[in-house]
């Protein structure tokens, strides 16, 4: 029996009713008796010393509780792995700002209004600094020093692969294409509610993707015991790896609510969440890629910098991601990848839904319809010939091992279900007619990799006395489905209706582990946990029935809501009867030490007007495989909000600096994000190839949208005006960049 049908299928989400009627919590539905405001003072320049800070006028106006530097806390510097120490952030810069959005102080005042009025009070006299924005520039040898102990702006560098990749390629096809910084922008922003516990410690509410972290964090900033910091995250309005890490702000508040005495909250108003939160992408990437003139792939050779923001964090690792998955789904003999990260006078660079494996596809997609364009061959066509064919698993030249697959059937199956030869049709009629409306067809073909980082995710289940299960997991959702997901996998293992299943997450206080979601791990870990302590629970329960009938346990049947002895349906016990005098309880901490390759192809048609250079999506086709599928309905929520942030990608969304580091786009009407009205019907399709690596057979989909659209989209657009000599146009493709990509193809 197929997976979905054992567990459901298409269940509708349980949290729906809840969020969508008002009725979540939310950080900021935490209210205190007796809560404090706080704000943070910011710098507004990219790059100085801190000759001193006014804070007299702020302190004394009505309301304020105090204003406090780095030095009245005490909490520590700290380096986020895998940063150097020599480029570890402060909680409050105390000598040097290094970024528009740095925190030097923090006002805490009985209302919001109070708090900000005395923030604006605070003077912070500045000695500039030389700035430096763009990462290429700051990974140059004798560039402005970003942290002058370093001695360097860079803060990782590696190389896979050797030189001669190229080496006896027919045709070498070469690009420059930039992979623009992203501000995650979710619904809700960055905050933090937290209260002295009366013993010493303290409970702090947070929005964040990975609780346990930062109960970590905030114990170690502020010299207490793991086991005195409790962190809850309720329900979480986005977090897209922009609440993976763990912020300063966190741990001032929770050192100020121990300081005062009192409960202190922390929200950020959107245009601070624009410059303070951390950022994504960011990469320039220089490509070649070499073929016979049958189209046969020989290598690939790529060269990338990464800007890792002010403070390097998780940024340093992407591209350790974006090398070994830059072969993509195709047999390619050799490659040679060289990144380098460096350190700018920017908002922190981390993680945003994908974190290095939309780099990795758009490198080689936008490589791959260049190459076709040089040798006149349909898209679809090089990408059939040059495609893995298997068996699997498969191991790449980067040395990746894809678990399992079967891309040449993603790719017919997109192109049969777009009416890819048709559209090819209709834009070869408008193109002789002269329309002034082009049609563009793009394609991208993916791989990309989850279950990364960490292999381990912690579940528990217990049944209360009068039948209820409770399910605790070490995930945190933020909008994925968790509470449906592992709710029907223990309704399904322990045979109970899944109204009767509780789930509970992402509370430190109540759940003995965790580490959180991030990297599309939570159903293939996270539900692999909760189903091995169900089926643990499911032979306790069977030891205990057996005990209680004076039977054999291997005589004891697992029945619809309990047991019984085989042969005899009336000697059934109940759940609720095994739990009466204690609660059935199991645990497991599931580990999966390979990673799973989830892959696609999606087709994306763009309607474009050659006269003003808009092009907008009219369709877009996604197959996705993520394995064995457990709700229909959780995939296709993923891959629609994923698609929404590809296109995003492609033609709206940049966050940019002008050359002194100051931030230009720090609103909504400055940092284009697309609404539902730019954004077409997706239509989804999905294939099963189970992974060998976990019991469910899962592999991830919170990110699979954004990898395999953002490709696509680009290719189409490019692609609807490569008949004017456009080879390539860097994202976002707005209309003023197309215009004046095509008037330079056409030399004017």
């Amino acid at each position: 029996m197929a997976i979905n049908r054992a567990l459901g299928g298409a269940v509708p989400r349980r949290e729906d009713p809840r969020l969508i009627t008002g009725a979540g919590r939310f950080t900021d539905d935490v209210h205190l008796d007796g809560c404090l405001h706080a704000v943070f003072v910011r710098s507004t320049v990219a790059h100085a010393r801190i000759a001193a800070i006014d804070r007299a006028a702020a302190a004394t106006l009505p309301g304020v509780a105090g204003v406090f530097v780095a030095a009245d806390l005490g909490v520590k510097a700290r380096a986020q792995f895998p940063s150097p120490d020599e480029m570890a952030r402060p909680a409050l810069a105390s000598e040097v700002v290094r970024f528009v959005g740095d925190a030097i102080a923090v006002v805490v005042a009985e209302t919001r209004e109070q708090a900000v009025d005395a923030a604006n009070q605070v003077a912070v006299d500045y000695t500039p600094l030389e700035v430096i924005v763009e990462p290429g520039l700051a990974a140059r040898r004798g560039s402005a020093l970003v942290h002058e102990a370093k001695g360097d702006n860079i803060a990782f560098e590696f190389e896979i692969g050797a030189n001669g990749a190229l080496e006896g390629a027919e045709v070498v096809v070469h690009g420059r294409f930039v992979n623009q910084r992203l501000a995650a922008a979710p619904i809700e922003a960055n905050c933090v509610v937290a209260e002295p516990d009366g013993a010493g410690g303290l409970r702090a509410w947070v929005s964040t993707q990975v609780p346990f972290r930062v109960r970590d964090d905030i114990a170690e900033a502020l010299g207490l015991a793991e086991s005195s910091v409790r962190v809850i995250a309720g329900d979480v309005g986005g977090g897209f790896g922009a609440k993976l890490p763990t912020y300063p702000e966190q741990a001032v508040v929770s050192a100020l609510a121990l300081k005062l005495g009192k409960p202190v909250r922390w929200f950020e108003y959107r245009s601070e969440n624009l410059v303070a939160m951390s950022h994504g992408r960011g990469q320039v990437q220089h490509v070649s890629l070499g073929a016979m003139r049958d189209g046969k792939l020989v290598g690939l050779e790529a060269d990338v910098v990464a800007d890792a923001g002010a403070y390097p964090t998780l940024a340093i690792g992407q591209p350790m991601f974006t090398g070994p998955l830059s072969t993509g789904v195709y047999v390619i003999p050799r490659m040679r990848f060289h990144a380098v990260v460096a350190a700018t006078n920017t908002a922190v660079m981390a993680a945003y839904r994908g974190a290095g494996r939309p780099e990795a596809t758009s490198l080689i997609e936008r490589a791959m319809d260049m190459l076709a364009v040089e040798l006149r061959m349909d898209p679809a066509e090089l990408r059939r010939r040059n495609m893995i064919p298997g068996p699997f698993p498969y191991t790449t030249p980067a040395g990746f091992t894809y678990d399992s697959g079967d891309y040449a059937r993603a790719l017919e199956l997109a192109l049969e279900a777009s009416d890819y030869a048709g559209w090819r049709r209709e834009q070869e009629a408008r193109r002789a007619r002269g329309d002034r409306m082009l049609l563009g067809i793009g394609l991208s073909s993916y791989v990309e990799i989850t279950g990364i980082l960490t292999p381990m995710e912690h579940g528990a289940v217990r049944v209360e006395k009068d039948g209820t299960v409770v399910i605790h997991a070490g995930t945190a959702s933020s909008g994925q489905g968790h509470e449906t997901a592992y709710a029907q996998i223990a309704s399904a293992v322990l045979r109970v209706p899944i109204q009767v299943v509780r789930v509970a997450a992402a509370d430190t206080g109540i759940v003995r582990s965790g580490d959180g979601t991030y990297g599309s791990r939570s159903l293939q870990l996270g539900g692999s946990a909760v189903r091995g302590a169900c089926i643990a629970l499911v032979e306790r329960a069977r030891e205990e029935t057996a005990r209680r009938l004076e039977a054999d346990a291997g005589d004891i049947e697992h029945v619809a809501g309990g047991f019984a002895v085989k042969g005899a349906p009336g000697s059934a016990v109940t759940w609720a009867q095994l739990a009466a005098g204690a609660p059935l309880v199991a645990e497991e901490d599931f580990i999966q030490t390979d990673q799973t390759f989830p892959f696609g192809c999606h087709v994306a048609v763009v309607e474009l007007d050659v006269e003003t250079g808009d092009a907008r999506v009219i369709r877009h086709v996604a197959v996705d495989d993520c394995g064995t599928i457990l709700n229909p309905m959780l995939v296709e929520g993923q891959i629609h909000g994923g698609v929404a942030q590809g296109v995003a990608q492609a033609l709206y969304e940049e966050f940019v600096y002008d050359p002194e580091g100051n931030p230009l786009t720090t609103s909504l009407i400055d940092y284009a994000m697309p609404t539902i009205g730019e954004i077409p019907a997706i239509e989804t399709l999905h294939l099963e190839t189970p992974s060998p690596h976990n019991p469910l057979g899962a592999k991830g989909v919170g990110e699979s949208g954004t990898i395999g659209s953002t490709a696509a989209v680009q290719n189409a657009v490019i692609d609807a005006v490569s008949h004017l000599g456009v080879r390539h146009i860097d994202m976002p493709m707005h209309p003023m960049r197309v215009w004046e990509a095509i008037r330079a193809a056409q030399g004017g």
